[in-house]
């Protein structure tokens, strides 16, 4: 039977610290996160998606090797997200590059993930979008302009504190913001790397960032952007 959270891709960022000669560039404390409320789209980029592919960016394909029906390989994301990406994973230090757990999430698999959640107490409401085909209110996955992701050094993704899709409240972007250590350094420096290129991330969620999405609008004050989007069309 699949369960959200497996199979488990990654190691614990504290422990790989623990055993290799690198460091993790210091960074700020985390700001107070909140969530605002999404407004409706009111204009359509119509900017393609295209699939991920950089030699400092590993693609992990989560869902697909877990084994959900509607789940695909491959990760695909709008064309300036990806950019982005690509941006960032060039700036790292040596050694390092990105984790994509998820990116493009068909609807099909938004409803499967949706309902799955739904059906298991211990996963909070909030966590998975309902999958809505409304194009003023798509899911932010669905949009192509959200991506789950982690850090990798010598091509292994590291989980700080918690693994991906990881239901309980350390979860939380900030959840480690007053406990000194190794995963707390690894989540200040993803969130900093990632906000430092426009994106926002999901305060439940320390992997999932945002662009061009309703939330990146609601946070930022700017427009969004993306809606309904599908690499197939």
């Amino acid at each position: 039977m699949r369960k959200i959270g497996e199979p488990v891709l990654t190691l614990e960022a504290e422990r790989f610290f623990e055993n290799v000669d690198i460091d993790i560039p210091e960074s700020e404390a985390m700001p107070e996160l909140w969530e605002s409320e999404a407004l409706a789209l009111k204009i359509f980029d119509d900017e393609p998606l295209v699939e991920l592919n950089h030699s400092r960016i590993k693609t992990l394909n989560c869902y697909w090797k877990a084994g959900w029906e509607n789940a695909l390989e491959g990760s695909w994301l709008r064309k300036s997200v990806a950019e982005k990406l690509y941006w960032i994973a060039e700036e790292l230090p040596d050694r390092w590059g990105l984790g994509v757990f998820d990116a493009w999430r068909p609807l099909a698999l938004q409803s499967e993930l949706f309902k799955a959640a739904c059906e298991d107490p211990k996963v909070p409401e909030e966590l998975f979008a309902e999958p809505s085909s409304d194009p003023v209110i798509p899911p932010p996955h669905l949009t192509g302009g959200a991506v789950d992701l982690t850090f990798t050094v010598d091509d292994v993704p590291l989980a700080p504190g918690s693994g991906f899709d990881d239901v309980t409240s350390s979860a939380r972007a900030n959840f480690l913001e007053e406990i000194p250590g190794l995963d707390r350094d690894f989540r200040r420096f993803l969130y900093w790397t990632m906000r430092t290129h426009d994106f926002v991330v999901f305060e439940e969620e320390w992997w999932h960032f945002e662009f061009g999405t309703r939330r990146w609008g609601a946070l930022t004050g700017q427009t969004a952007k993306f809606g309904i989007s599908s690499p197939f069309n």
